[in-house]
């Protein structure tokens, strides 16, 4: 079963930058005013098979952000198809979406919900929740008291709890203390063997390798090359050292 498809997927935005006056923007609406567009994506094609993990690598500006929000739903192509099946959990900027005048209690609840988690299920799982999260302490104090870190440790805790089809991690593994990274690398590691498909970014060639058998190389927005983790890293490295 495809878990995530992509087939012919292009996504470009305006290239102008900063205000535009209105009779500017009155051309461009009537269509005498055309601003050139930036491609972060250009035909992109692949599939991702369920259990499946696969790295998206690529230096700045390569296309992975973008890619990773046409599969969370977070913007819609050009042109093309992009077809997601599951329930997906998406670690990208942790923590966005709490609220700092509620408790950790309370945006724990809404987080999870937002995420398409029952009240119910919330509830049962809400002690694990705040014991891997690391704030119990604080877990009814507003938001705003807390560190970031505490705030990521808490948002990743919700993510990961609720029994996601599809996982799309990006750089998470880089925010937090040593014994955080090293935690979360873990929770990674558990889904994967119960056969969650992951959607990985991350500049760490070792992350990459040990999260991951298979790659998918983005550059200038084009796929250079997709197939096993370690030849693809070796090739895209290579290419790195030499330019």
């Amino acid at each position: 079963m495809n878990r995530i498809e992509f087939r012919g997927v292009s996504k470009s935005f305006p290239h102008a930058a900063g205000r535009m006056l209105l009779r500017t923007r009155m051309l461009e609406w009537f269509g005498a005013h055309k601003h050139e567009r930036f491609f972060a994506l250009r035909n992109v094609t692949f599939d991702l098979q369920d259990g499946e993990s696969v790295a998206l690598i690529g230096g700045n500006g390569a296309g992975k952000s973008t890619l990773l929000s046409l599969v969370a739903g977070l913007a819609a192509p050009d042109a093309g198809t992009v077809a997601v099946n599951g329930r997906i959990a998406a670690l990208l900027e942790l923590g966005s979406g709490f609220h700092p005048d509620l408790t950790g209690a309370e945006n724990l609840v809404l987080n999870a919900s937002l995420l398409g988690m029952s009240r119910r299920d919330t509830y049962a799982a809400m002690d694990s929740m705040v014991d891997f999260s690391g704030v119990g302490d604080f877990i009814h104090e507003p938001l705003r008291t807390y560190s970031s870190g505490m705030v990521v440790r808490l948002a990743f805790s919700v993510a990961i709890h609720i029994n996601p089809d599809i996982l799309i991690v990006d750089e998470v593994l880089a925010v937090g203390d040593h014994a955080f990274q090293q935690k979360s690398a873990a929770a990674l590691r558990h889904l994967r063997e119960q056969g969650k498909t992951l959607l990985f970014v991350s500049h760490s060639g070792a992350a990459v390798q040990a999260m991951c058998e298979r790659a998918l190389w983005l550059d200038h927005g084009q796929v250079v090359s997709d197939g096993n983790v370690k030849e693809v890293l070796e090739a895209y490295e290579g290419r790195s050292t030499v330019a």
